[in-house]
């Protein structure tokens, strides 16, 4: 028999999760963000052909979408991203008491923002049924809308977690930092929509 060499090695001490590019939730919401991307800008898209394609833009008779709802929304959306920066750095950091706060505060705001969309549906001056401009304001308000809810689901699965004994599983903080990436896609997104439905129309001669 020969003594071929043996390797070992202790891998006790090599770690389970990592952030950013090193962790494979990180290339799943990247990819994630792609795809969705993709369809946000399908239906832009969209706008601008039948945009295009009218006499008028909106048809007549238009009355402009009120913007008391959808400016209150956006400035909201805006500056949640203050606190969901302060939850991916906690996240990173391991600070699980911060990451507490943190989620159950992100997991308000989206309840709040996802009553004043319901504001915004009521306040857009059109059906879905009744022209071609209506169904395709509707679809971007509701295609961001399903956004925002699911990633207040996530947020408040993530949070009840972190109050449990998974909590304070390294995975965890990971999957609170991939959230929060994932939130400021949300928000970006939301801005040339947020143009679209309210100024846009406005603007157009």
């Amino acid at each position: 028999m020969s003594d071929a060499p043996t390797f070992e090695r202790d891998l006790a001490d090599v770690p389970t999760s990592a952030f950013g590019s090193r962790s494979l939730t990180w290339w799943g919401v990247i990819a994630f963000m792609a795809i969705e991307a993709t369809g946000f800008a399908l239906a832009i898209g969209a706008y601008f052909f039948l945009m295009a394609h009218e006499h008028s833009w909106p048809p007549e008779p238009w009355l402009p979408p009120d913007l008391l709802a959808g400016t209150l929304f956006t400035t909201l959306i805006v500056l949640s991203e203050v606190p969901n920066t302060l939850a991916k750095h906690a996240a990173e950091k391991h600070d699980l008491p911060a990451v507490r706060r943190l989620l159950i505060v992100m997991a308000v705001i989206g309840a709040v923002l996802l009553v004043l969309r319901g504001f915004e549906f009521n306040s857009l001056n059109v059906r879905w049924t009744d022209n071609a401009y209506g169904s395709v304001i509707w679809l971007l308000l509701f295609l961001h809308t399903t956004h925002i809810a699911t990633d207040w689901a996530d947020t408040l699965v993530l949070a009840a977690l972190m109050h449990t004994r998974e909590g304070e599983e390294a995975r965890r903080f990971t999957d609170t930092s991939e959230n929060s990436l994932y939130w400021r896609f949300v928000w970006l997104t939301w801005l040339p929509i947020y143009l679209l439905l309210y100024w846009l129309p406005r603007w157009a001669p």
